[in-house]
């Protein structure tokens, strides 16, 4: 069932001029999903917590290419959104880890798809 804006259509009139019937007038439910699943190694951090709580370093060198800086900010938007919780496990030396929340858990169906369909299609980056 579509819902707000996923009902947008473009429509002629009998002087073929084109208007726009049910535009979106805020994101759409893709896009409010992608905000959050599309940002930059958010997907992947989601993904790699599927099995349970993972350590800060631990999960920053299975994100081989994204730097601790940028883990540290995805990690911080993901908790502000209840995609994760942090828990901390040492105080001296601080030692932390991440686990998924149910919201969180609920987003990896959509991610092994992603995962499959990149697959199956041979995604290249260019």
């Amino acid at each position: 069932m579509t819902r707000g804006c996923m009902k947008a259509k473009v429509e002629v009139d009998p002087k073929g001029r084109k208007s726009v019937v049910d535009a979106c007038n805020e994101p759409c439910a893709i896009e409010k999903g992608m905000r959050i699943l599309g940002s930059k190694w958010k997907g992947s951090i989601i993904y790699h917590l599927k099995d349970g709580p993972v350590r800060f370093n631990d999960l920053s060198r299975m994100l081989g290419g994204a730097s601790k800086k940028m883990v540290d900010q995805r990690l911080k938007e993901l908790e502000s959104e209840d995609m994760v919780i942090r828990r901390v496990l040492n105080e001296k030396p601080l030692a932390v880890s991440y686990e998924l929340t149910e919201f969180g858990r609920s987003a990896l169906t959509i991610l092994d798809e992603l995962r499959k369909w990149s697959e199956s299609n041979n995604v290249q980056l260019k």
